[in-house]
């Protein structure tokens, strides 16, 4: 009778109402990813094809790094930034995957608070990473075909060296400083989060915070990592196409179209689905749309991303076909 006559009253309701909501606010542990998991018969198919991608992905970028770093004919710039990718494209996959097939595995799809924020930061550094670094092979590609006599001197082993490290230093302090903000937002909505990784806008849908700052600083954030790098991509490939239409030689352009033709496709493959996730505001935000596009951009990019640049490229064939002969002579 007490409890009733205590649950009734409307003074000490308002305050179990405003208890209730801080609890709500500051208890988050865990949140839940739901990714996948409204469709379980599909996912014993789902959990083979991305174990399969998972193992292909960091197989063949393996293989990429392996057979740079024993040939000293690819000690060059061009496959220093490839080895460089390989490995961004290793460390993203490890970064998403292995949570992913635990979670279907277990079909225990919760992750900590602090787990989820430690997922998201790093794979918006390797993200952006990659972002920065596919610019430093376009710039790289230009001077070697429009400046080839100073080629040498422009991308000598200190610059090149020198662009990877900014390139890791941006992508962390940006990543950092979105990461930081976000942790301090409350989470009263929901905990249940319509993707399967800790990706920026799922989150963002669930805070009730004010998130007006955040998301103009995500958004200058984009154009600074996204729109001015894709600039350099595509000012970078404008010169290059004009120098290649001026050349003579057919052999010439055979040879410049098939080393900057797997560029190309990595560069579309990258920025077609980073566009249709990130570039929108969150209010209109599609869990669906998303799902989708982010398996393309954690999964089949960096799985494809080896036979691209491997099955059109006579050098990096040579090298992996040495690597094999070198393999199997030390095999008793």
């Amino acid at each position: 009778m007490v409890y009733e006559k205590t649950s009734t009253d409307p003074s000490i309701w308002s305050l179990q109402q405003a208890y209730q909501e801080i609890r709500n606010r500051t208890s988050v542990s865990d949140f839940l990813l739901l990714g996948f998991s409204e469709h379980p018969e599909q996912q014993p198919l789902l959990f083979g094809i991305f174990l399969a991608t998972y193992l292909l992905t960091v197989l063949g970028n393996l293989l990429i790094i392996l057979a740079i770093g024993s040939d000293r004919h690819l000690h060059t710039p061009m496959y220093f930034f490839l080895a460089n990718l390989s490995f961004i494209d290793t460390c993203c996959s490890c970064t998403i995957v292995p949570k992913v097939l635990v979670n279907m595995q277990t079909q225990h799809h919760t992750i900590s608070h602090t787990g989820c924020l430690v997922q998201m930061y790093f794979f918006m550094t390797l993200s952006l990473m990659d972002n920065f670094l596919l610019a430093v092979m376009a710039y790289d590609r230009y001077v070697a075909i429009c400046l080839p006599l100073h080629y040498t001197t422009v991308m000598c082993p200190q610059r090149c060296l020198s662009l990877v490290i900014a390139s890791w230093l941006f992508s962390h302090l940006l990543a950092f400083s979105l990461s930081f903000l976000m942790s301090q937002f409350s989470f009263c909505v929901s905990h249940s989060i319509p993707h399967f990784f800790c990706d920026l806008l799922p989150l963002l849908k669930l805070t009730c915070s004010d998130t007006h700052i955040f998301q103009i600083m995500m958004f200058a954030e984009a154009a600074l990592s996204g729109v001015v790098p894709l600039t350099c991509i595509l000012v970078s490939y404008a010169h290059i196409m004009s120098t290649v239409l001026r050349a003579p030689s057919a052999g010439g352009k055979h040879k410049v179209f098939s080393t900057c033709g797997s560029h190309l496709t990595v560069v579309t493959l990258f920025y077609g689905t980073i566009f249709l996730v990130y570039f929108q505001p969150s209010s209109s935000y599609s869990a669906d749309t998303g799902m989708v596009a982010s398996v393309v951009y954690t999964m089949v990019t960096p799985m494809l991303n080896p036979f691209i640049y491997s099955l059109r490229n006579r050098d990096m064939k040579g090298a992996l076909w040495r690597l094999f002969s070198w393999g199997r002579f030390c095999t008793p």
